[in-house]
């Protein structure tokens, strides 16, 4: 492995400018941080990975979950610094290792070609950690795809890539959606298409979740709008049984997907 060790070098600066959303959509690149998303992207979508660094500590650490998988797969793979590895990441204590890797390409087309019978749609959802946690949840509950709005928060962003801590890699993650024409792309394919929100009538436990169907989530603070309510089948809430004014979105999310999981695997 060649090391690299000049933290100001031309290499390290144009790894740490994938932190900003126009180099990363310049490039098609973005930045995974620590061992379990590295880990990931190496195990199941090697075809993404650009380049990994590690660490000398962590290339002992992570020798048979990433060091040698990279390495039998063909990859370059890059003994750097702590100093360099700092420079180069987001985060404030990278644990030894990050990669650089293509955004994936995905599509509603494929998605929806595939016969997908669970699906998550984000509308307006800007927080990167709910957004992470929602697409790790799909993946635990076997969701065929995250489908995430054009105003929604960028999923390649650092902070989303850590919170998915590998799922990123697992399921298809299609963004810049239209909210509108993708509700009705999926309710013309034959999939109910569920409003997740404290406004619904309906509760989580007295609805037919085996169809095919995709959750809306909308917006940490103010739920989904009334427009996009309206273009969906139903609109469900999760029951409270105790005093908390609400859930947030993750939770609900995690919930609703739950819910659909048991109810189709049955």
């Amino acid at each position: 492995m060649a090391a690299l060790t000049n933290p100001r070098s031309d290499r390290v600066k144009s790894v740490r400018a994938l932190s900003r959303r126009s180099v990363r959509e310049k490039t098609g690149r973005f930045l995974v941080e620590g061992p379990q998303g590295v880990r990931e992207a190496v195990r199941w979508r090697p075809d993404l990975v650009v380049d990994v660094y590690v660490t000398p500590g962590a290339a002992g650490r992570y020798a048979a979950d990433i060091v040698e998988p990279a390495t039998a797969a063909g990859l370059f793979v890059h003994e750097v610094s702590d100093e360099v590895l700092a420079a180069m990441c987001d985060a404030d204590a990278p644990q030894g290792v990050a990669a650089v890797c293509r955004v994936p390409e995905s599509s509603l087309d494929a998605v929806l070609a595939e016969g997908p019978r669970l699906l998550v749609l984000l509308t307006n959802v800007r927080d990167p950690g709910n957004a992470g946690t929602v697409i790790r949840g799909a993946d635990a509950t076997g969701a065929a795809a995250v489908l995430v709005s054009e105003a929604s928060v960028d999923v390649f962003s650092p902070k989303v890539v850590r919170s998915t801590v590998g799922s990123l890699f697992h399921l298809p993650v299609v963004t810049g959606l239209d909210i509108e024409a993708t509700v009705a792309r999926l309710r013309a394919d034959g999939i109910r298409v569920l409003a997740a929100d404290g406004a619904g009538e309906r509760l989580l436990g007295d609805v037919d979740l085996t169809p095919s169907h995709a959750w809306v989530m909308g917006n940490e603070a103010w739920g989904l709008p009334e427009e996009t309510r309206a273009l969906c089948d139903e609109v469900v809430r999760v029951p409270i049984w105790g005093k908390a004014e609400s859930l947030n979105l993750a939770m609900a999310a995690t919930v609703c997907l739950y819910a659909s999981a048991g109810a189709q695997n049955r």
